[in-house]
């Protein structure tokens, strides 16, 4: 967690200097790159709110995304991880939105993606997405390399 705190930290210096906010969306990190947004002092001045989306069920209740709005997408792909990303930035009325999406471990999603496999984008003034493969099973361990790759993405978006 040590890592993830630091990047939140050079993150929300950044945010902070800019006068610029985030969102998040996020899956399968299960609420650690939010936690790690949050365990920054004066987080307040950039963070504005964000959701586990772990279920179909969530995606709507949480994303308002109904079924509709991702027919002929899949989870853990990064065209739904951009509308994850888009919906977080634009429901929150933030700078930037940040999503992740995929399947932790220790067994694959079913749509035959492999544990360690996630997809992550951002939506701002910038849009990125890209995949990850970290070809590990250990759930916790993903978990972990799943928000850092996160916060990393939006470190070099912010910096741009």
């Amino acid at each position: 967690m040590d890592q993830l705190f630091a990047a939140a930290e050079e993150i929300g210096a950044q945010l902070k200097a800019r006068g610029e906010t985030v969102s998040v969306a996020e899956s399968s990190s299960g609420g650690l790159i939010s936690a790690a947004l949050l365990g920054v002092a004066g987080a307040s001045a950039y963070y504005l709110g964000g959701a586990v989306v772990y279920t179909a069920k969530a995606r709507v209740l949480l994303m308002d995304l109904p079924r509709e709005a991702v027919t002929g997408m899949r989870s853990a792909s990064e065209p739904y991880a951009l509308l994850l990303a888009r919906t977080a930035r634009e429901r929150f009325g933030a700078t930037w939105g940040i999503s992740e999406t995929g399947a932790a471990g220790p067994t694959g999603n079913p749509y035959g993606d492999a544990a360690g496999h996630t997809c992550i984008a951002i939506s701002g003034p910038v849009e990125m997405a890209l995949t990850i493969e970290t070809g590990e099973s250990d759930r916790a361990a993903n978990m972990r390399a799943f928000a850092a790759a996160a916060l990393d993405l939006l470190k070099r978006a912010t910096a741009e």
